[in-house]
C-alpha cells in the first residue's frame, strides 16, 4: 500500500472541510496556541460611573415633552372637575324643585289667636322650624300623649340645633277652648308652646289649609261634655313654611327626631344655615 501526503489527500476533501481542517491545524511556527479561531479576545466591558447616570436621569425624567404633557393633563383635570361640579350642582337643584313640586299642599295663611291674647297668623312662623299639632284640652289621652312625645323631642333637638323650633298647638274645640285655657293646659308641657284658638269659621280655615278633619259642629254648647274626633298628625314645616313631613301616632320619639334631624341637615346644606 502507498500513502498519499498531506497535501494530496486534503485536495480529495471537499471546500468546507477543507476550511474546517485549515482553520483546525495547529500553528507551524512558534510554540503552540489555541485554535485560530478562538484567539481573537473579547472587547473589555466599558464601565460607566455614577455621575453619568444621575445626568442622564437628571435630563431624562422631566424634559420639555413631559413638561407639555403635564401641563396638558393639569388643564384637563381641571375642566373635569369643574364640569362634574357644574353637574352636581345642577342635579341637586333639580332633585330639590322635584322634592318641592312633590310634596303635599299643606300649609297655608291662616288668622288665630295666641293664648295670651294676641294675633297669630301664618307669617309668625317663618324664619323657624314648625311642629303643628292640632288637639283639644278635654283630650283625655290622644292629646297629651303626643305633646309629651313632641316635648321629648324638642328637648332633644334643642341639645343638637338650638333654639330653632315653635311647638304649635291649634285647637280643633273652638267652642270650649279659650286662650286662659290653652295656657293654663299647656305648662304641662313644654314651656316653648304656644297655644292658638279660633272661631269655628277660623278653625275650619286653618283645618282645612293643613288638612286636617274635626267633629265639633259649629254650634256646640261649651257647657257640654263631649269628644271631638280629629286627625292625630305633627306637621314638620319649615323656616320658609313649607310642608315638610307628617308624624303619625305610630311613629316614636327616636325615629320623629332622627327624621327632623336629616330635615334640618339637608336645608343646612341647601341654605347654608339651619333657619
Amino acid at each position: 500500500m502507498f500513502s498519499l501526503s498531506w497535501r494530496t489527500q486534503r485536495s480529495f476533501f471537499p471546500v468546507s472541510k477543507r476550511l474546517h481542517y485549515l482553520s483546525c491545524r495547529p500553528s507551524t511556527t512558534g510554540p503552540l496556541k489555541s485554535f485560530s479561531r478562538l484567539q481573537s479576545p473579547l472587547p473589555a466591558p466599558q464601565k460607566r460611573c455614577y455621575s453619568q447616570f444621575a445626568e442622564r436621569n437628571k435630563v431624562g425624567v422631566f424634559t420639555p415633552k413631559s413638561a407639555a404633557l403635564f401641563v396638558i393633563t393639569g388643564i384637563g383635570l381641571l375642566y373635569y372637575f369643574r364640569y362634574e361640579k357644574a353637574r352636581m350642582l345642577e342635579e341637586r337643584e333639580k332633585e330639590r324643585q322635584t322634592r318641592s313640586f312633590g310634596r303635599p299642599n299643606i300649609g297655608g295663611p291662616f288668622t288665630l289667636t295666641a293664648a295670651n291674647g294676641s294675633p297669630f297668623t301664618h307669617e309668625n312662623l317663618l324664619g323657624k322650624w314648625s311642629l303643628v299639632y292640632f288637639g283639644f284640652t278635654n283630650c283625655p289621652d290622644i292629646c297629651p300623649a303626643e305633646l309629651d312625645k313632641v316635648t321629648t323631642v324638642m328637648d332633644k333637638i334643642v341639645q343638637t340645633h338650638g333654639q330653632i323650633f315653635l311647638p304649635i298647638f291649634i285647637s280643633v274645640d273652638p267652642a270650649r277652648d279659650t286662650p286662659a285655657k290653652m295656657k293654663k293646659y299647656l305648662e304641662e308641657f313644654h314651656p316653648s308652646y304656644i297655644g292658638l284658638v279660633g272661631s269655628y269659621d277660623e278653625t275650619k280655615a286653618v283645618c282645612k289649609q293643613y288638612r286636617v278633619y274635626f267633629s265639633t259642629p259649629p254650634n256646640a254648647d261649651p257647657n257640654d261634655d263631649y269628644l271631638v274626633d280629629h286627625s292625630i298628625f305633627v306637621y314638620l314645616m319649615d323656616p320658609d313654611g313649607k310642608f315638610v313631613n307628617a308624624f303619625g301616632q305610630n311613629v316614636g320619639v327616636d325615629e320623629m327626631t332622627e327624621k327632623i334631624s336629616a330635615a334640618i341637615e339637608e336645608w343646612k346644606v341647601e341654605k347654608g344655615k339651619t333657619t
